[in-house]
């Protein structure tokens, strides 16, 4: 790699991290989240659905169109078994052992060699499986309080996925049968949930869907809920299988941390960031990201500048994975802005990534080695590599 590492870094804005209707997402389609990162000079954007790579052609196209860069992403949801046994709560506050991880830089177009396509697609199975019994469960729940209406999986599916069907796709489509059953009647709307949610009242505006949305899941489709289902063990591959498909498609294994909540907590294994580092070290994962939107702008320099010194690669998003709408620009906790510094990391991870990318679909090799260890040591020549593919494209 020639050593362009002592040209400056001209940073630009970085949203590393967004789901799409390919998983779910607040965006109708793909090109009105790039629609949003044009306008709102964000030209550096990252496609990070659950399970899928199906959305990488279209999200290449869209980028090519805009001249935006597209970095190739991909989440999954592992469990550790030994954290699970130990009540050890990771980056999912709720439930201990269960661990999402990212991947980030695949290739594009996407591959996926076995047996690492056949565990992909059987945990997206297990996932559908999961979600059509809450719908039978759901159809169980309309029947006993004579609504006159039921929700149809075939219909959902054509109307509101590309194919992942999802927890909040159901919340989607009840809450769009009530408002059309009752045809748009803000009372009788708010009656019917009242009824459905055991007489619990409905806290938002009709016109607050994502509030409606969020409400239906927590009373419905949440563990305590009327359509609970459970995920099956099948639904969750252990994290160093996650890993291991991540690396075959091309990417990078990547820890999203949660950090601090709105009351200023963390989890049991993020709350001793020296003792985190070593343990993502240990299972092989030398990149991190951070959804800016839930955290304090003071904990996002205290843990990426610390991630960053110890040599990982740092990225932030905003994953767009609610019915809310959210602007591409990142902000923190609060509409707070992100600083300097933490602009100037969140591109150069992106660098990383972009160098990773391209170094990959040229020769089958980027940022880790054979054995999956990151080239920390070369780390200013990927960011000067990836930041000369970057300018290229976006044409600062």
């Amino acid at each position: 790699m020639c050593d362009r590492s002592k040209q400056p870094i001209r940073w630009a804005n970085v949203n590393a991290h967004l789901h799409t209707p390919y998983s779910f997402s607040a965006f109708d389609n793909i090109d009105q989240a790039l629609d949003m990162a044009r306008d709102q000079q964000v030209p550096v954007v990252g496609i990070n659905d659950f399970y899928t790579m199906d959305g990488y052609s279209a999200w290449q196209e869209g980028c090519a169109a805009r001249k935006l860069y597209p970095l190739f992403n991909i989440e999954l949801i592992s469990l550790q078994q030994e954290d699970q046994q130990q009540g050890i709560r990771v980056n999912d506050p709720n439930n201990p052992g269960r661990t999402y991880i990212s991947g980030k830089g695949l290739a594009c177009p996407p591959q996926l060699p076995e047996p690492y396509a056949s565990q992909l697609a059987g945990v997206v199975n297990e996932s559908n499986a999961q979600v059509k019994a809450m719908c039978g469960k759901l159809n169980d729940l309309l029947a006993e309080n004579n609504t006159g209406f039921s929700l149809d999986i075939p219909t959902i599916e054509r109307e509101l996925t590309k194919g992942n069907i999802r927890e909040r796709h159901l919340a989607k489509a009840l809450r769009l049968a009530v408002y059309t059953h009752f045809n748009q009647d803000a009372d009788k709307i708010k009656a019917c949930f009242e009824q459905l949610f055991g007489g619990k009242a409905l806290k938002s505006e009709v016109t607050d869907v994502a509030g409606v949305e969020n409400e239906i899941r927590g009373n419905l489709l949440k563990a305590g809920g009327a359509a609970f289902v459970a995920e099956a063990p099948k639904a969750f591959l252990p994290l160093e299988d996650v890993c291991r498909i991540i690396r075959a498609a091309g990417g990078l294994p990547t820890y999203p941390f949660l950090a601090d909540d709105a009351k200023g907590g963390f989890t049991d294994f993020e709350g001793d960031l020296p003792k985190a580092v070593a343990t993502l070290r240990q299972r092989g994962i030398y990149s991190v990201e951070f959804i800016t939107t839930r955290n304090s702008v003071e904990v996002l320099e205290k843990y990426v500048r610390y991630l960053w010194n110890e040599g990982f690669v740092v990225t932030l998003g905003s994953e767009h994975n609610t019915p809310a709408m959210e602007p591409i620009e990142l902000f923190a906790r609060g509409g707070a802005p992100l600083t300097d510094f933490l602009k100037e990391i969140n591109y150069k991870g992106a660098c990383l990534v972009a160098a990773h990318q391209e170094l990959y679909k040229q020769n089958g090799k980027g940022y880790l080695n054979a054995e999956g260890v990151a080239d920390v040591a070369n780390r200013e020549e990927y960011i000067a590599l990836g930041d000369r593919l970057i300018q290229i494209v976006i044409g600062k």
